[in-house]
């Protein structure tokens, strides 16, 4: 994998661990070749991820909306800051300059990014790996969450086990590259025979 995009917080949260996450994540991928995708801004574990990866000279991306660029949130040492009109735009950007994603702590921004990016995979809009980095236990409900849509019938199993999930990069990263998207061809067929 080139480029990995990273989803997460333009806050830092209330638990220390999560920035200091975020800077390990951002060192890891650039020690490991791999450049940074991620929203731009320099706060919060936004920030912090970017500053990992520039401390190690690491390739680091930034897709911002004009709106946010003006309240001076744009980080002004990244590799490249691409300005966009809108957060759809961020979105479909930051999806076509990464071969895979991995979300961090965050909020509604965060889980609107992940979940997106989840729903193309599932739709075969793109083939490429989606995993949390769960630390601290952050992602501990949502995981049970996803589990009960699917217990619930609202979401395939093979659908539920695409969200990759660990506690440590170095196994996420290796996750990710091994990860082969199901095939969901069959799935599409019947849900346009339903359709119909």
């Amino acid at each position: 994998m080139r480029r990995i995009c990273v989803y997460c917080g333009s806050s830092s949260g209330s638990d220390p661990r999560h920035r200091a996450a975020a800077h390990d994540l951002g060192a890891f991928l650039a020690q490991s070749g791999i450049g940074l995708v991620y929203g731009g801004g320099n706060v919060g574990l936004m920030g912090a991820i970017a500053d990992g990866a520039l401390s190690q000279k690491g390739e680091v991306i930034g897709v911002i909306p004009k709106s946010l660029m003006e309240k001076e949130l744009g980080h002004g040492g990244v590799t490249q800051l691409h300005v966009v009109g809108s957060m759809h735009e961020r979105k479909q950007l930051m999806v076509d300059l990464s071969d895979g994603f991995i979300a961090l702590p965050g909020g509604f921004g965060t889980l609107d990014e992940l979940f997106e990016t989840l729903t193309w995979l599932q739709l075969s809009f793109h083939d490429k790996p989606v995993g949390l980095l769960n630390v601290g236990g952050f992602f501990d409900g949502l995981i049970e969450f996803i589990s009960h849509m699917s217990q619930s019938g609202f979401l395939k199993p093979e659908h539920a086990a695409c969200v990759l999930v660990e506690t440590q990069p170095t196994a996420l990263l290796a996750r990710m590259e091994a990860f082969r998207p199901p095939d969901l061809g069959k799935w599409i067929e019947k849900l346009a025979a339903e359709a119909r």
